[in-house]
């Protein structure tokens, strides 16, 4: 009799046998060196992981991006910043596009997209220091560097520098005697010479200079309108406070509720509506490039002492944040991994600096959004095994993503939902996981390819129109799935992500798909 454990009937087409181990060194595939990048850029923060030392995932990007050709580098670091939002990352792109080895071509690419990347002093001061640091292979910023540094400093005037130099390491004045620029103009000299603690000009300063410099010999006269920061270790009464709520972004917003709360703003009289108006600011959160995690930050965290109006804007802000998540035909399963490995932060772990974000914050945040504007789908939340919750597509975002985020804690087996779907012979169109991809409860080894993967060609037998979207949220090199005409891999966690998916849930996406997103790139 035929040996059925070898010629027992396959259901569907067969997976293809795995290339690589991922961390927890179960089967996986492997990305291309390009996808690698993208994923990291998209993702990676610099930081240690649940899985990965920021050591480890510097070493990766920069072998990476010295292997692969400058113009995919250049396109991927716009991406990563204008798409993706990232700041790490981007910087580090272009501080490997300024290595000694590559060729000459890579610094004109550098000088291309220089004004998109470092569009900020934030990311010129991290562009300087990964520069100087050693870390891509020189210790020193370069000529060609400086000069787009000195570019960079010219083509703002000095109140935007003024605002610009608050920050450490470097600082702008620490730029500024790197780079040597020429004072173009009287008020550019002496506006170098405030910076660098010079002898200088004081009545040919900008008027927001001298009357910050009022201000810090005389707290009694009116606030200048100055950066948060720099007014922070003064000793401010509760005007004063109010005086720098009523100007403040939307960022220090979002990120001082309970700062303006302890020093009594919202006692003052309109300040409450005023600030909850800004939250909700659609074209403010469009400038201050707002991922949606940050509001569930500010939302969670608000003390009591925060008014409701304003708790309540930023559920509002939330619905505007992720109102292009799109409306999907047909039968929509999102698959959220609240295994223990996403109880760890986002962003990674820099002491000092973690954040409060789990990727289940943002696995849950996703779920919720996407449960919003498809009420229909069906929510299967796994770890080692499908966890059941109960979610009102009625209620908030904010309330679900809050709800779904306090289940979980187990393994990773990112083939139980799919199985869930084949077991009771479920029909789906478009099916969203949103995970690390570090699967192992459902490791099997000896060939065949993941479990994952061959749960999905089963479950493409009953829905031959399927498509699956794996949404990664940490920098890893593998996957539990391959790319092909119906599966996309893509990694971020900016509300920018929803337009890769929206496409390819409509239309399906060239075979390249994320790595196309990002090759057709305008330089």
């Amino acid at each position: 009799m035929v040996n059925l454990a070898l010629f027992n009937t396959l259901r569907g087409r067969r997976a293809p046998a795995t290339d690589a181990v991922n961390r927890e060194g179960a089967p996986a595939y492997a990305f291309t060196p390009k996808h690698a990048l993208a994923q990291f850029a998209a993702t990676g923060c610099l930081n240690a992981t649940f899985y990965a030392s920021a050591e480890s995932q510097l070493d990766t990007v920069l072998k990476l991006a010295a292997n692969l050709d400058g113009d995919f580098v250049a396109r991927t670091a716009v991406y990563a910043r204008e798409h993706a939002f990232m700041k790490d990352m981007p910087a580090l792109l272009c501080a490997a596009l300024a290595d000694t080895g590559r060729p000459q071509a890579d610094i004109r690419l550098l000088e291309r997209i220089f004004p998109r990347v470092i569009d900020n002093s934030r990311m010129l001061r991290t562009f300087v220091q990964i520069m100087r640091s050693g870390a891509v292979g020189r210790k020193s910023l370069g000529s060609a560097p400086k000069r787009m540094v000195r570019s960079w400093l010219a083509a703002r005037t000095e109140t935007q520098l003024f605002y610009a130099s608050v920050g450490q390491s470097p600082s702008l004045a620490d730029i500024v005697k790197m780079v040597h620029p020429t004072p173009a103009t009287p008020e550019r000299a002496a506006f170098y010479g405030y910076l660098l603690g010079r002898e200088h000009d004081a009545a040919l300063l900008p008027e927001v200079v001298r009357d910050f410099e009022r201000f810090k010999r005389d707290p009694s006269v009116p606030v200048p309108d100055v950066p948060f920061q720099m007014l922070t270790a003064l000793d401010l009464d509760r005007e004063a406070w109010a005086a720098i709520a009523r100007r403040a972004t939307w960022q220090t917003t979002r990120m001082n509720l309970n700062t303006f709360a302890r020093h009594g703003v919202f006692d003052v009289e309109g300040l409450t509506d005023l600030i909850a108006e800004r939250l909700r600011d659609r074209q403010a959160m469009q400038r201050a490039r707002v991922f949606p995690y940050q509001l569930l930050v500010a939302f969670t965290q608000a003390s009591s002492g925060v008014p409701e109006p304003v708790r309540a804007a930023l559920q509002d802000a939330m619905e505007i944040a992720v109102e292009n998540v799109p409306e999907i035909e047909g039968r929509v399963v999102v698959c959220p991994d609240v295994s223990g490995s996403m109880h760890s932060p986002v962003t990674g772990y820099r002491r000092g600096a973690t954040s409060a974000v789990r990727c289940v914050d943002v696995a849950s945040l996703v779920t919720a959004a996407v449960l919003r504007t498809n009420p229909s789908a069906t929510v299967l939340p796994f770890e080692n095994r499908v966890v059941s919750v109960r979610l009102n597509p009625r209620d908030s975002v904010m309330t679900n993503a809050t709800r779904l985020a306090s289940v979980g804690g187990g393994g990773t087996n990112c083939s139980a939902p799919l199985a869930r779907l084949n077991k009771q012979r479920a029909q789906a169109d478009l099916v969203l996981f949103v995970s690390d991809n570090q699967s192992w409860v459902d490791a099997q080894w000896g060939g065949g390819g993941t479990a994952m993967l061959r749960e999905w060609n089963a479950l493409k037998q009953r829905n031959p129109r399927a498509r699956l979207v794996c949404l990664d949220v940490q920098p890893y090199r593998t996957s539990q799935v391959t790319d092909g005409e119906d599966i996309l891999n893509v990694g971020g966690f900016s509300d920018r992500v929803f337009d890769v998916i929206a496409r390819f849930a409509e239309h399906g996406l060239d075979s390249n798909h994320w790595v196309g997103e990002i090759e057709r790139v305008e330089l």
